[in-house]
């Protein structure tokens, strides 16, 4: 079964539109961490710009659980929850990435960032879905 079908219809427009969702990762010393992030969520997958120097990705070296929290702008009682683990990382030196994802968010005129070298996208399964 797809991630599209497990997520209810009424709560995909959540993923679809450019919302910023909230992603929480678990630190090494077993504390959570959260924080907004971009995302695209193809159907299947949720993909975050991201880069390795910084904690959340070495949060998700020690542990691949992953939780993303989107609420609805307009009602936030409306939301999402969608939980998996982190399944890939996904060099993007150039940060092409980053770029598709600032355009998504209404940035036309994204450019890649200066930490680019650095840059991968972190790619989540979606194993468990929840929201009203």
């Amino acid at each position: 079964m797809s991630a599209v079908t497990k997520i209810p219809a009424e709560l995909l427009p959540l993923v679809e539109g450019p919302n910023f969702g909230l992603l929480g990762t678990i630190r090494p010393d077993d504390t959570v961490q959260v924080n907004p992030m971009w995302f695209e969520f193809d159907g299947e997958f949720v993909r975050f710009t991201h880069t390795t120097k910084r904690q959340k990705f070495r949060n998700l070296q020690h542990n691949p659980s992953m939780s993303l929290a989107v609420l609805d702008p307009s009602d936030p009682l409306v939301y999402l929850e969608l939980r998996g683990r982190l399944v890939e990382v996904v060099p993007d030196p150039e940060g092409a990435f980053y770029v598709r994802l600032g355009k998504r968010y209404r940035n036309p005129d994204q450019q890649p960032p200066q930490d680019s070298p650095d840059r991968v996208i972190l790619v989540m399964s979606v194993d468990r879905v929840s929201g009203k």
